[in-house]
């Protein structure tokens, strides 16, 4: 072996021992070469790898988006044929009816349920094209209408077209000439998964079969955040639902593709969700009504949650549309027989009619504040407003304090949702690609505890509540999980007995509003409080439009400070800026079973309002 070049120009000869020490700092030098092209090969590989991956999530996505067009094509297809045969065709007479008015029209045989649903149909394609609330056609919507025709007894929602939320299984309908299969068309339920696409229900949720036996045809399907985990309405799938009023605005979540196509005139009545606001916050943002019932009102057998088999916040199932009579027509509907037979899980409790059309005065506790985020302007006002015609109309209003809500708070809400330090809500993101507006919670869902402990200790002295519930959110046993469902228990009862030493019939309460703007929503989950309070008391709940936003509520937020001036604070502020002559609405609340009076309650200040502007 040649002698290193710096021995020879000293002109010294090597020594074996040079030699060898030579030998192996070559040995070394390849074996360091070897290593490090091998690494250099691994993370090349594993960086082709997700390139792969990601190209393969991402031709997923286009096909989706392509198939969603081609559905629509169709639809709007159907449409067209529909009018360019019958000429005479006048859809504005359609649009215009309420709820209960098209039923009769309908069932009276005044108008044909073609009309309507062709109607309908080609206006659900011009709201989509404005607000992208869409995802999928029911192609079986047109069998169903034949079906529905040819039925000899007419359901109470007889020829209705109905908007189904995304997150709820509409079965597969192959179509078959002469025995061969011609064209299947999946109605995939995604959340916003990817790994959800080309999975279509195999059978129509409950809730679906129910309406299809009381004569509804389900049309469409609608958006939805992605994980249904958010009170925003954007997925990497079908991109972001905006609001039908302001574009720069979310039409709320997780129901929000209902929200918006509803409000717009796409759809007269449609169905959602609710596990902490998802009913109720995209219908106040938007300015239609909605109810959520209590969890086991309505059959949630083939509704998809992403939380499955988590009991310390209860899901609901619910109605949305445009007023508070159509919600009980809706709910009338629902609670029926067939119901109890799908589901016997279900209470077989039919819709309490006299109840509902009782006139006697009521009894109504209110609040202003939960006392954790400061209502804007507007809300406060919504209420205090309200509170003066429910008076004005002979109603008692007592003051209500909702029970230890930093309680409620720290120890219940945070402790709740993340029992498996957010284990199952993790894993359907994997090999996911990640929506940017749920961006910030999922990395804080990621975080290993050790590290939330830190960041709960780091921001103690500057966000006292964005400590306590980073503190609250590490994984439980299942002693501390049984410890926490007896303290939701107790809280609840604790509450009820307040409302009962009151002897209050129902609740009068802020809903969130206005619409925050894109992406804030992400910011700032914990001011669904207002509502989430009602899922883990399991009490129904909906709200109603009362009033929008005033440049005085939009003057009087520039001095926005909230109770404690922090970070959740200003960007609650922030959120919610910009929102002249955008709805505001209140939340209506009942004790559990009791749908029917929180909808007497809802139609009376419905009623109230409307009186006012109509006087105004």
């Amino acid at each position: 072996m040649a002698p290193p070049p710096a021995l020879l120009l000293k002109g010294k000869s090597p020594t074996r021992r040079e030699e060898g020490e030579g030998n192996r700092e070559t040995s070394r030098m390849s074996v360091v070469g070897l290593l490090s092209a091998l690494l250099c090969c691994s993370a090349a590989t594993l960086l082709w790898l997700r390139w792969q991956r990601r190209r393969k999530i991402r031709r997923k996505i286009q096909e989706a988006r392509q198939r969603r067009e081609g559905a629509l094509e169709r639809m709007g297809a159907a449409a067209r044929r529909f009018t360019e045969q019958n000429p005479n065709h006048r859809p504005e007479s359609i649009l215009s009816l309420s709820l209960p008015e098209l039923c009769r029209k309908l069932r009276d045989g005044l108008l044909s349920p073609e009309s309507v649903l062709y109607t309908y149909m080609d206006k659900a394609l011009k709201v989509t094209e404005d607000v992208n609330c869409l995802t999928d056609y029911i192609e079986d919507s047109e069998s169903q209408l034949l079906q529905v025709k040819s039925q000899g007894k007419k359901g109470l929602l007889y020829g209705v077209p109905v908007s189904i939320k995304d997150s709820i299984d509409c079965k597969v309908q192959p179509e078959w000439t002469m025995g061969r299969l011609l064209h299947i068309h999946g109605l995939d339920s995604t959340l916003g998964f990817v790994k959800r696409l080309n999975h279509p229900a195999t059978e129509d949720a409950v809730v679906v079969q129910v309406l299809k036996h009381q004569g509804a045809i389900p049309f469409v399907k609608t958006n939805v955040p992605q994980s249904l985990m958010s009170y925003d309405c954007s997925n990497v799938i079908f991109g972001q639902t905006v609001h039908p009023l302001d574009h720069t605005k979310t039409p709320g979540g997780s129901s929000g593709g209902e929200a918006s196509l509803i409000k717009s005139g796409g759809s007269i009545l449609g169905i959602g969700t609710d596990i902490g606001g998802s009913i109720r916050i995209p219908s106040g943002f938007c300015g239609i009504s909605g109810l959520k019932t209590t969890g086991d009102r309505i059959s949630k057998r083939g509704v998809i949650r992403v939380l499955g088999g988590q009991k310390s916040v209860v899901a609901a199932v619910g109605p949305m549309a445009r007023d508070v009579e159509s919600l009980a027509l809706c709910l009338r509907a629902l609670l029926c027989e067939e119901m109890f037979r799908l589901d016997p899980k279900v209470p077989p409790l039919p819709f309490n009619e006299q109840v509902y059309s009782s006139s006697h005065p009521l009894r109504i506790g209110y609040y202003v504040t939960d006392s954790f985020i400061m209502p804007t302007p507007s809300m406060k006002r919504a209420i205090l407003e309200t509170k003066e015609l429910l008076e004005k109309a002979g109603h008692v209003l007592v003051p209500f304090e909702p029970i230890n809500m930093d309680y409620f708070v720290y120890k219940l809400c945070s402790r709740g949702i993340s029992a498996d330090g957010y284990t199952t809500y993790l894993e359907h993101f994997k090999g996911e690609l990640v929506d940017p507006s749920i961006k910030d919670f999922l990395l804080l869902a990621k975080l290993p505890n050790w590290i939330q402990r830190l960041l709960s200790w780091i921001s103690r002295p500057i966000s006292p509540r964005t400590s306590k519930v980073l503190e609250s959110m590490t994984e439980r046993s299942v002693k501390e999980l049984w410890e926490l469902h007896f303290e939701i228990e107790e809280y609840c009862y604790k509450f009820i007995a307040e409302w009962k030493k009151l002897q209050l019939d129902v609740l009068l309460c802020p809903a969130l509003s206005p619409a925050y703007k894109i992406g804030y929503p992400g910011k700032i989950s914990m001011a669904a409080v207002y509502t989430m309070l009602y899922n883990y008391l399991d009490f129904p709940a909906g709200v109603v439009p009362v009033t929008t936003v005033t440049k005085e509520d939009e003057e009087e937020l520039k001095n926005f400070r909230g109770y404690y001036n922090d970070m959740w604070d200003k960007i609650f502020a922030k959120a919610v800026q910009g929102g002249v002559g955008l709805p505001v609405t209140v939340q209506c609340v009942a004790l559990p079973w009791q749908e029917e009076l929180c909808l007497r309650f809802m139609k009376e200040i419905e009623k109230l309002t409307s009186e006012k502007r109509r006087t105004h």
